[in-house]
């Protein structure tokens, strides 16, 4: 990645993190960021970009939200008076939605495989955890 795509993503993370990561406006910048991350780092192919873009949507879609509920159960508020029955089918559900993600992973890399190439799929997963990072460490400075 060169310096000035470097950059440009710090710029949209600053500008992402100043607007608050619960604000609309600052998650559709993250979202740009991303994005824009993703293109640079895979070299679609126009060919490949349209049929990429429509199973990528779709996975993401599915993730975030399988994610939400992770954080819903997480973050019940009533956790904290639940009996020992309750807190363990808590943490069976969110045992069970992290395999739902897994699930979708594989799902997912089959049709993933259908439009780009391996080392591209590799380098998704890679970009994926590259900007998540980038984030973190954003959001904590």
């Amino acid at each position: 990645m060169n310096y000035a795509c470097v950059g440009l993503l710090a710029g949209l993370l600053t500008l992402a993190t100043a607007a608050g990561a619960q604000d609309l406006n600052g998650r559709q910048k993250i979202e740009s960021a991303k994005i824009g991350m993703i293109t640079n780092r895979l070299n679609l192919t126009p060919e490949q970009a349209t049929g990429f873009w429509a199973v990528y949507n779709d996975y993401n879609n599915k993730k975030q939200e399988l994610n939400r509920r992770i954080r819903q159960l997480n973050n019940e508020p009533g956790r904290a008076n639940l009996n020992d029955d309750q807190l363990i089918n808590g943490i069976r559900e969110v045992n069970a939605t992290r395999q739902k993600l897994a699930d979708l992973d594989s799902e997912y890399s089959n049709r993933f495989l259908k439009v780009i190439s391996p080392q591209q799929l590799a380098e998704l997963y890679k970009t994926e955890q590259v900007f998540n990072n980038m984030l973190l460490k954003r959001l904590r400075d």
